[in-house]
């Protein structure tokens, strides 16, 4: 019997595009709602990071140290990035004041959330959305001044968790309105993890036609184990920025319900068995997952640290299987004893 021959198919031929802007958030997503670790950690995770190929970071986040304690190490993380040339780094803001740290720490790349839901608004950073929308211009043209970009991350883009569901219009009015104040790119964000792919393309597809030319990017949680398969909806229409974050670490602080994000190991082993080009070497990325793990003093859940690469030989359960015992140096028994920095909330 004659064999027959299986031909891979090509990204093209299924509608993805052949490669993946990754940027990698577990340093500031993954870690801001756990209990605070030392900058050294963070530093030896962002060194494994680098290692494995990552070369998109968002590194800290600076906002205020008393709402989030694990990042109120944010100007010391971002002291160290000269160590990694090649690499693009950013940082996420809450506000004017955040921009001014952000910039003066030598940060250029900020990502600015605007909340679509008034009640997560709020909640997150104690104003409305309109409210927060405002301050677009302020920063972004702060940003502009000292030759950055400036990106603005609509959380809540289709649920918020005191809201309930948000309306796509609201999300498309607010996003055209971002970038008519200066927002060079968008970014959707899935903050407690409960889209679908047909709730996907008709916001992704209606932020397209009412913005034509501004970078898309999507930042989803997995709340709901369907982070990957509306993230292959986003990829059809055109989408090539996308966040992930080592382990699936993070959440929101302040939206209920919100878990971790799409894991980068998970959406790594999707792009190499599709031949999506990301840069990122998955057997480096699962140990840096497994530091991760040590770091954060817990376990954690995602299915290649479960499992494994199907690459592996023999077929046996990823080593995290049996882990290296926890760090006790990165852990903390709680954040009393954390430095506070002290900063103007607004």
């Amino acid at each position: 019997m004659t064999a027959t021959m299986a031909m891979p198919v090509t990204p093209s031929q299924l509608g993805l595009p052949d490669r993946l802007d990754v940027r990698e958030v577990g340093l500031r997503d993954g870690l801001q709602i756990e209990r605070p670790i030392p900058t050294e950690a963070k530093l030896e995770l962002l060194a494994a990071l680098v290692e494995a190929g990552a070369r998109r970071i968002e590194v800290t986040g600076f906002v205020s140290p008393r709402a989030v304690p694990a990042l109120a190490d944010a100007e010391a993380v971002a002291a160290a990035v000269t160590q990694f040339p090649g690499v693009r780094f950013s940082a996420l803001v809450a506000n004017v004041r955040g921009a001014e740290r952000a910039l003066a720490a030598g940060l250029r790349d900020l990502e600015y959330v605007v909340s679509a839901a008034d009640g997560h608004s709020q909640a997150n950073a104690g104003r409305s959305t309109a409210e927060a929308l405002e301050e677009v211009a302020a920063i972004a043209k702060m940003v502009h001044c000292h030759g950055g970009s400036c990106e603005v991350i609509m959380a809540t883009s289709w649920d918020c968790p005191f809201d309930g569901p948000v309306a796509p219009e609201r999300v498309i009015d607010l996003a055209t309105t971002a970038v008519r104040l200066g927002a060079d790119r968008l970014c959707l964000g899935d903050t407690i993890g409960t889209t679908t792919p047909g709730r996907m393309a008709t916001l992704v597809r209606g932020i397209q036609v009412a913005n034509h030319g501004i970078p898309l990017g999507l930042h989803l949680h997995d709340t709901r184990g369907a982070a990957l398969a509306t993230l292959l909806i986003g990829l059809q229409l055109g989408i090539t920025q996308v966040d992930a974050s080592i382990g699936g670490l993070g959440g929101c602080p302040f939206a209920p319900g919100a878990s971790g994000n799409l894991a980068t190991e998970e959406l790594a082993y999707l792009c190499r068995d599709t031949g999506i080009e990301t840069g990122l070497d998955l057997s480096a990325l699962l140990s840096a997952a497994r530091f991760a793990e040590s770091a954060v003093g817990r376990p954690l859940d995602t299915g290649l640290l479960r499992a494994g690469d199907r690459q592996q030989a023999p077929w046996q359960p990823h080593p995290r299987a049996n882990p290296a015992p926890i760090r006790a140096d990165y852990t903390r028994s709680g954040v009393e004893d954390w430095p506070v920095i002290e900063e103007e909330e607004s």
